[in-house]
């Protein structure tokens, strides 16, 4: 269980009077993204909670679940009654919601009631004291860098897809964060397919490699945070921590304690089959055939002869669906099994007019990648039909 939060000396006695002025809007956004990060159910009643802490005009509202923490920063036009109290957080979102786009909104603590007054509604909420919150023990980082939010938003959304959903094997349920003085990569994988992003740059301040897992939870959170692509992001690696900090959060997730997969291994070097495609009219092919495959396996068999790709699915019903795509492929015939459902993912992931196929025999992994870029790559393994 996680211990107590470890409170400012301003706030060492207990909260009884706070009082502030906001408008919706500029509380709606980080309210809702500090809320996304509580769970519906909880062992603990304040982890359903939000921390309001108020300095002057400094607001900041704080979510966890004591895995993943997520701290926002507001100031206020003008400065308010100090102080810090724990409200309901799915409530408070939804109030906010749910008042006009231009309303404000007052927050008056009384001794352990917050009242709440916008216009002609008025709203009561039930609190718990601040020093029941939890915290994330923060630790000294190991290694810190700085890097644009949309270069980081970019890694995690061409890797996301490939991470596995509670699998036994817990370090599958995230995903790698490599870093070198060279490169910042992100890998994820389900054992099934993998995927790699790349961002090759000098990472000043980074002096040695390092590589951590970011919990799968933590790695969605990250990315509803990384919306300015004007701004950067200061990250901070180190212990069992990984935190983010922009100009208007602190994200905090602490890390899954396990060994990532030699990745590279599982990269196939020696393909000589190369095959170039429509990315799109593949995609919208395979979609198609999918819906007479098995739904439990959702196998697909892909023939591939010379200038020609053909798609071909059934089911235990007898009924069955065939596509034809023209490729660039000139080679021996191949024959080869694959879940429909991956392939979808990873056409769905580039955003390149063609695609490029590499792969050796009907038993072994295909490499698929934008031909235009070298900073991404997908493996999918295939599957006996």
């Amino acid at each position: 269980m996680a211990a107590g939060r470890v409170q400012d000396k301003k706030f060492t006695a207990e909260t009884r009077c706070m009082k502030f002025s906001i408008s919706r809007d500029a509380l709606l956004k980080p309210l809702s993204l500090v809320a996304g990060v509580v769970e519906r159910r909880q062992t603990l009643p304040v982890l359903s909670n939000v921390l309001i802490t108020l300095d002057a005009d400094r607001l900041s509202l704080t979510g966890t679940d004591t895995e993943v923490e997520l701290a926002a920063r507001i100031t206020l036009p003008e400065p308010g009654e100090s102080g810090e109290i724990t409200v309901t957080a799915r409530k408070l979102a939804d109030i906010c919601k749910s008042l006009p786009d231009s309303g404000r909104l007052e927050f008056n603590l009384d001794e352990q009631r917050v009242q709440l007054r916008s216009g002609r509604s008025r709203f009561t909420l039930s609190t718990l004291p601040a020093g029941e919150f939890p915290n994330i023990e923060p630790a000294a980082g190991s290694v810190e860098f700085t890097v644009n939010q949309a270069q980081l938003k970019s890694l995690i959304d061409r890797t996301a897809f490939s991470m596995a959903q509670q699998d036994v094997r817990y370090y599958l349920n995230g995903m790698l964060f490599e870093v070198t003085p060279r490169h910042l990569r992100t890998v994820a994988t389900d054992g099934h397919r993998l995927a790699m992003a790349t961002y090759e740059s000098e990472l000043p301040g980074v002096r040695s490699d390092l590589q951590v897992i970011l919990p799968r939870k933590g790695v969605l959170e990250l990315l509803r945070l990384l919306q300015n692509p004007e701004e950067d992001v200061r990250v901070v690696l180190g212990g069992n921590h990984f935190h983010a900090i922009t100009p208007d959060f602190t994200f905090t997730s602490k890390l899954v304690d396990g060994k990532f997969p030699e990745y590279e291994r599982v990269v196939p070097r020696d393909a000589d089959k190369r095959v170039l495609g429509p990315r799109v009219e593949l995609k919208e092919a395979l979609a198609r055939t999918a819906i007479l495959s098995n739904e439990k396996y959702r196998g697909v068999r892909l023939v591939l002869e010379d200038g020609n790709l053909q798609i071909l699915a059934n089911n235990p019903e007898q009924e069955e669906a065939e596509e034809q795509v023209g490729v660039s492929y000139s080679g021996s015939r191949v024959e080869i099994g694959f879940n429909v459902s991956y392939l979808i993912d990873v056409l769905s992931v580039l955003t390149s007019e063609e695609v490029r196929f590499l792969l050796s025999d009907g038993s072994r992994s295909v490499l698929v990648q934008d031909p235009g870029r070298e900073d991404a790559l997908y493996v999918v393994m295939p599957m006996r039909l």
